[in-house]
């Protein structure tokens, strides 16, 4: 045990050493891999230090390396040396977060470190919070727990209760898990309603107002309106204080996913760009995105205590009994039953660096997108997303007649190893997605990474 425990330090010293300078790219095929595994049949034992330094090589140059710091793609960020202290520790220990009687320090941790980000997102005291396994359980608890609030007869009878088809209200740039999500309580994904966006990709008010009263002239039942806050594509968020407002005035459940946006919420920089989604009925917010700490780590946020408790109530001889105080045990306030100690990821990456660490981190990531977005503008680049998060669309028009190939820049980008980003479709024409995911990049890693591009031209 000591000498592999031995060996991991020394991986991960090497791995913060030299991802920086390795590939990004693994260009490696799934006959490449499967062969390689073909010798593990486990007939017989091998040697754990031997078969975790292969691992180790496995993931080292068969895995795009998200935590390198020119790796512009999805928000699969830097983690925090602490988060992967705490992922260390919650797998020695192995806490149940089911009940609170089994697990009484890790619940308490979770509950003060939820209660600190709902208080920044200006929720009550008494509101609901929990951790979930990302933001597709946190939105899809978002939406049973309004389907129970807003219909008292779900509970019992189901969908085939209700006296109308309930609908959803989202719009093209929402994340897709909300067509999982009709699909897996019954709604069917038919109950989707794609809002129209404006100019700059938010939500249009004006059509949701339209869609709203069409369904209900037509004898659907509307009940949830999901605003983003950070769209995963362009980084959009929707004009939050208007739907609110209209939520409000159309008795409509009001569900902010702010799975990578809400961290920004501790930035007094960034946070006026939130404003309204402290009237939320729900938020989802992602720890294991722009808070920076491991897979996986989502949370769920809601002002209505009571409505989650009417969702998840279960009672079963077997679990052992609420504490004397008669503070809530998890499995009963959560689509999940047994449950790991998610939140000490993020509860020690808070401690160690502090509410100002992660505002520095935050900010400057948010000042590397502009840093981006200025030298791109200066090389002739179209910047054609509007955001204030790290998330950069750009585009430019073609030669000699022809149209930019993004997919083309990307593909030489990759192969290069110079940086891992997406084409992305912008109406008729191609852009490139970069976004800034590492709190390891640099201004340097900026600058290179454009001058390369004007290269490949």
């Amino acid at each position: 045990m000591h000498r592999i425990l031995e060996n991991l330090r020394g991986i991960v010293d090497e791995a913060n050493c030299s991802i920086a300078d390795g590939p990004i790219f693994p260009h490696v095929t799934p006959r490449e891999i499967r062969d390689h595994l073909a010798r593990y049949d486990f007939s017989q034992p091998a040697a754990l230090d031997r078969v975790c330094a292969d691992v180790e090589h496995m993931l080292r140059d068969w895995h795009v390396q998200v935590t390198h710091p020119r790796y512009f793609g999805l928000f699969n960020p830097s983690v925090t040396f602490a988060s992967v202290v705490a992922d260390t520790l919650v797998a020695m220990y192995n806490p149940q977060l089911a009940t609170w009687r089994t697990s009484p320090a890790a619940n308490e941790i979770e509950r003060h470190t939820l209660e600190f980000l709902a208080s920044k997102f200006g929720f009550p005291r008494d509101a609901s919070a929990s951790f979930t396994t990302g933001g597709a359980e946190a939105n899809l608890t978002a939406v049973v727990v309004a389907l129970t609030k807003m219909f008292p007869e779900y509970a019992g009878g189901g969908v085939r209760a209700l006296k109308g088809t309930p609908v959803i209200y989202i719009t093209s740039e929402a994340n897709h898990s909300f067509h999982k999500i009709a699909h897996m309580t019954g709604l069917g994904r038919q109950s989707l309603r794609e809002v129209a966006t404006d100019a700059c990709l938010r939500m249009d008010v004006a059509d949701l107002a339209r869609r709203v009263a069409e369904d209900r002239e037509n004898g659907f039942v509307p009940f949830i309106v999901s605003g983003t806050a950070g769209t995963t594509a362009a980084g959009v968020i929707d004009p939050l204080p208007e739907l609110a407002r209209f939520c409000r005035s159309e008795n409509l459940w009001f569900h902010a996913d702010a799975a990578w946006g809400g961290a920004a919420i501790l930035s007094p920089r960034l946070k006026p760009y939130l404003a309204g989604i402290e009237a939320a009925d729900s938020i989802t917010c992602d720890a294991h995105k722009w808070f920076s700490v491991s897979m996986g780590a989502g949370m769920f946020f809601c002002r209505h205590p009571e409505a989650v408790t009417a969702t998840f109530h279960a009672e079963t001889p077997y679990m052992p009994a609420e504490t004397p105080e008669s503070l809530p045990d998890q499995y009963t306030r959560s689509v999940q039953w047994s449950r790991r100690f998610i939140g000490l990821k993020l509860f020690l990456s808070l401690a160690e660096r502090g509410e100002s660490g992660y505002i520095e981190m935050i900010e400057r990531q948010a000042h590397l997108a502009e840093v981006l977005r200025e030298l791109l503008q200066r090389d002739g680049w179209r910047i054609v997303n509007a955001t204030p998060l790290p998330v950069v669309w750009f585009t430019r028009e073609g030669s000699a007649g022809h149209e930019f190939d993004a997919s083309a820049l990307v593909a030489a980008l990759r192969e290069r190893q110079i940086a891992w980003m997406s084409a992305v479709p912008h109406g008729a024409t191609q852009a490139v997605r970069a976004c800034i995911t590492s709190f390891h990049t640099t201004e340097a890693d900026i600058e290179w990474v454009v001058q390369e591009m004007k290269r490949l031209l």
